[in-house]
Order: structure tokens, then sequence, then C-alpha cells
């Protein structure tokens, strides 16, 4: 695996991917204690990044405006509590 420094730089997908990698490798069992220890820790900053991307991308979604006509005049930015 690369340095934990990589992770900024990979996309959600991506993240996801290697972190889906990394449980199935865990839930083996068949990894040594060290080894274990090593993904575990790169699996929980991967998971981080991923609620990051995740966190961002609801940010930037927006909701259709619909007026009274039933008509979709434009969109203003989401809300989200």
């Amino acid at each position: 695996m690369a340095d934990a420094a990589d992770i900024a730089t990979l996309s959600f997908e991506q993240a996801l991917a290697e972190l889906e990698r990394i449980v199935a490798e865990l839930e083996s069992g068949q990894a040594p204690l060290e080894r274990s220890i090593e993904m575990y820790e790169r699996g929980a900053a991967l998971k981080a990044h991923c609620e990051e991307r995740l966190a961002a991308a609801r940010l930037r979604v927006e909701k259709i405006v619909v007026g009274a006509q039933g008509t979709a005049p434009g969109v203003e930015p989401a809300e989200f509590n």
C-alpha cells in the first residue's frame, strides 16, 4: 500500500474500492497481526477521506424549486441539517 499522504489525491470511487479490498482482506483473517494493524490504520484514513468527499458532494447538491404552476423555474442550494 502507498503512503497515507496519497489518500488525499484519490477519488471517492478509488478510495472506496481500496477500502473494500482492505475490509475483505481483514475479514479473511489471513493477514499477520502487524499487517492487519497497518491495513486497519489505512482503512480508517480511507473511511475519513470518503466521508469528507461525501460531505463535499452533499453541499454541492441542488434541489429543484417548484413554482406555483408546478414548473421548475430554477434551482437553489440544498439545505441539509
